[in-house]
Parts: C-alpha cells; sequence; structure tokens
C-alpha cells in the first residue's frame, strides 16, 4: 500500500514538472496599450501614472504610449517621466499616427523611454521652454538679445534634464540640447539616423515586430523584450481622467471660481435661499482644486480675490463708485496674470476675461443704481418718516399737539393755533416737532 501511494505522489510531482511550463504558456501575455492625445496636463499626467500601476498589477509585459502632442506644462511632463524612470515594466512612446508631433513635453518624455518610436511622418523637437521661446520673427531678435537671470537659468535646467535623460538611454546628447537651446525639430526618418529614436513603424504590428528581441535597461537590469503573441489591452481613459481634464481647463476653472464667489455672495445677501450657497461652494472648491495643479501666479488669484471683495463691500458701504471702480481695474488685471504660462492650451482667452469682466461691470453698475435710487427715496420709517407730512392741532389739557398718523406729537412752536388745524411738518427734534401752518387751508 506504502509502494502504491509513493508511486502515484512521484508521478504527481513529475506531471506538475512536465505541464507546468505548457501551463505557464496559456496565461495571456499582454501589452497595455493607452494613447495620450493634446496637452500634457494634470489629466494627462493623471491618466498615464493610474495606468502605469494598473499594468504593474497585471504583470503585464510592456507599455505602450500612443503619443501626439504639442507639448505642455513643465510639472505635469516631470511627474510623467518620473513614473516613467521608476516603472519596473518596458515601457515604449510611439509618436503615433501619422501627422502626430511630440513637440516640447513630449520629447522629454519619449527621450525618458526606454524605447522610443516614431511613425512616418510624425516630428518632434522644439524643446525650448515656451516662456523663453518667441513667436514668429521675434526668435531671431531674441537670439541677439541677451537672456535674462530667469530665462538663462530656466534653459540651462532645462538643458540639464533632458541631457541626463539622453545618456540614461544612449541616445543622441547634442542634439537633444539642440532641441532645447535653439527649439530644433526633426522628422522620424532623421530622428532614427541621428539615434534620437530606435524605431520608425506604421502600426503597433510593426512595431512589435521591430522591438521583438532588443535589449533595455529597466531598473538597472537588463530585460529582452519578447513580443511574440502578444495580447493588446486598451486602456482608456475614464470618468476621473475626463472630469480632471474638464476642471483644469484654465477658462474652466476660471468660471467655476466667479461661480463660486456670486453663488456665496447671493448667499449671504439672501440667507435661506440655500440653492446659490451650495452651488457656490461647490463651484469654489472644485476651482481651487483645479488652480493647485494648474501653474498659477499667486498675485493675480490675490488681485482678483481683492476686486471682488471691493464690489461687494460696495453693496454695503457705498463709495459712489470708487470701491467699484477700483473692485473692476484689480479683476481684469488680476485674471490676465492668473495663468503662469505661454501654452495656448494652458492660457484664458482674451475673450473669456472680457465677457466675465463685463458682466461683473455690469453688476457693479446695477449695485450703484440701486444705492443711488435708494439715497433718493424717501424716508419711510423711523421719526425722518416724519418731515413733509401733514398733521391735526389738538388741544389736550390746554397744550397744543400734533396729531399723525394716529400718533400724538408735542409741538415746539406754542403759538396760537387752533383746534383742528392743518399744519406742515418742518422738522423733528428729540419728542417734538417743529411745524408751519399751510397757508390756504
Amino acid at each position: 500500500m506504502k509502494r502504491f501511494f509513493s508511486a502515484a505522489l512521484l508521478m504527481l510531482i513529475l506531471w506538475i514538472l512536465v505541464d507546468y511550463p505548457s501551463m505557464s504558456q496559456n496565461v495571456p501575455r499582454t501589452a497595455e496599450v493607452f494613447s495620450v492625445k493634446g496637452a500634457i496636463g494634470p489629466a494627462s499626467q493623471d491618466f498615464i501614472e493610474r495606468g502605469l500601476r494598473q499594468a504593474v498589477k497585471k504583470n503585464a509585459q510592456m507599455v505602450v504610449i500612443e503619443l501626439d502632442t504639442p507639448g505642455g506644462l513643465s510639472k505635469s511632463m516631470r511627474g510623467i517621466i518620473q513614473a516613467i524612470l521608476t516603472s519596473p515594466i518596458p515601457i515604449v512612446t510611439y509618436v503615433f499616427p501619422s501627422g502626430a508631433r511630440a513637440a516640447s513635453a513630449g520629447t522629454y518624455i519619449l527621450y525618458a523611454s526606454h524605447l522610443a518610436a516614431m511613425a512616418p511622418g510624425t516630428n518632434l523637437g522644439a524643446a525650448t521652454p515656451v516662456n523663453i521661446a518667441s513667436p514668429g520673427g521675434a526668435d531671431e531678435e531674441r537670439k541677439k538679445s541677451k537672456p535674462s537671470a530667469s530665462e538663462l537659468k530656466a534653459l540651462n535646467d532645462a538643458r540639464a534634464y533632458i541631457r541626463g535623460l539622453a545618456q540614461l538611454r544612449g541616445r543622441n546628447v547634442k542634439w537633444a540640447e539642440q532641441a532645447v537651446i535653439h527649439g530644433e525639430s526633426l522628422s522620424a526618418q532623421e530622428a532614427l539616423k541621428l539615434n534620437v529614436i530606435d524605431v520608425i513603424a506604421k502600426d503597433i504590428s510593426e512595431l512589435f515586430d521591430k522591438i521583438n528581441g532588443k535589449v533595455v535597461s529597466v531598473q538597472g537590469q537588463s530585460v529582452t523584450l519578447n513580443t511574440k503573441h502578444l495580447v493588446l489591452n486598451r486602456i482608456e481613459p475614464d470618468w476621473r481622467t475626463r472630469f480632471l481634464s474638464i476642471i483644469t481647463d484654465p477658462s474652466v476653472a476660471y468660471i467655476l471660481l466667479m461661480a463660486g464667489f456670486y453663488g456665496l455672495f447671493f448667499e449671504f445677501a439672501n440667507p435661506g435661499f440655500i440653492v446659490p450657497g451650495v452651488i457656490g461652494g461647490i463651484c469654489l472648491l472644485l476651482a481651487l482644486y483645479a488652480f493647485q495643479l494648474l501653474p498659477i501666479n499667486y498675485a493675480g488669484l490675490a488681485l482678483i480675490v481683492l476686486g471682488i471683495i471691493f464690489i461687494i463691500t460696495e453693496t454695503f458701504l457705498p463709495s459712489f463708485g470708487a470701491l467699484g471702480i477700483g473692485g473692476v481695474i484689480s479683476f481684469v488685471i488680476g485674471s490676465i496674470l492668473l495663468i503662469k504660462t505661454d501654452l495656448t492650451a494652458f492660457g484664458i482667452p482674451w475673450q473669456l476675461i472680457a465677457g466675465i469682466s463685463g458682466i461683473t461691470l455690469l453688476f457693479f453698475l446695477g449695485v450703484l443704481q440701486l444705492v443711488f435710487r435708494a439715497r433718493r427715496r424717501q424716508v419711510v420709517t423711523g421719526a425722518e418718516s416724519m418731515v413733509g407730512k401733514q398733521g391735526k392741532i389738538v388741544f389736550r389739557n390746554g397744550q397744543p399737539w400734533v396729531k399723525v398718523a394716529g400718533e400724538y406729537w408735542q409741538v415746539k412752536d406754542l403759538s396760537q393755533w387752533s383746534e383742528g388745524q392743518i399744519v406742515l411738518i418742518e422738522a423733528v427734534e428729540g419728542l417734538t416737532l417743529r411745524i408751519k401752518k399751510i397757508e390756504g387751508v
């Protein structure tokens, strides 16, 4: 019996050893693919970072980032590059499809990737920091003029950063520096020839064929790529990425900020409405969250807040326009200075600034009109409301009194008055009235 169990156990062990490789081959080998299009910003960074973490959890063989970008924010770009450099699985950045580009921030991401690939008809480069580059012919004037200390600092920082990435991946260091200093660009064929990229491929299938067997360094370890029979798993942006891309649009964040302030103002001006306060609070918090992800000039934000405070103060402490006009001027200047970048995709259009400023100005003029109207309106409550009204003389205990609106007031002038005489109230002095006779009555 013991021999039988021993033989059965031996056969089971042999079966596991023989069939384990075939069992492991049945586990699908995957490559996570996600597409990044448009300007690099907080939403792109969040999408790539979370995508890489998911790929690690799924034990993916590699990640392919299909890239098409005109550039983006330096903070978001550096966050993406850090995620790539610390990734435990190989990452291929693929400029795709034909006609796409990896300009500015895209060039840095391409240099940081374990493998850099491009489709025919694509380009990369123009990696000069945006606040230094000048459009059109102004670039020639910039080259002749001496850069400021801040520009030189930013330029040297960007130059050292891309040089370090090029050295890490064994790519063309000299051209990388030219892309930063002079804004040089290359086509896919030129990039391959100058050892800026590794592969040119028209699609994912051809890309996998060409990179199969290549050796890359992942966290200091040499890894040989095996792209045969890889199953592609495309990761699409989820609701979080879409929502983040909406609220981190500077124009949307700007509108949310205004909606938040005005919502809270109407709630405080009309306590009990609830809805304006709830909407205003939510909008204000969303705007502040978006702004902490964006390159904000806090002086500009402070000017906007100061302008709104001045305009609101005008409604409670009328200054005949001084606070309101100053508030509108502060608001406009703050709006112009709010976003600290020259990137078109992350700027606030002047049309939106003009529109919001116009609405704010109309609001201020409306408040100012109400103030002046209230100043001219006749007083209807209190002792001051007695002035200009008519009363009737009534004698009580031999003394003349004035009956007005059912109340009896003492008379300051004790001249000869007759019972039932109609008089006009000129002033209220303490508890007495100064009156005069109405002629013809």
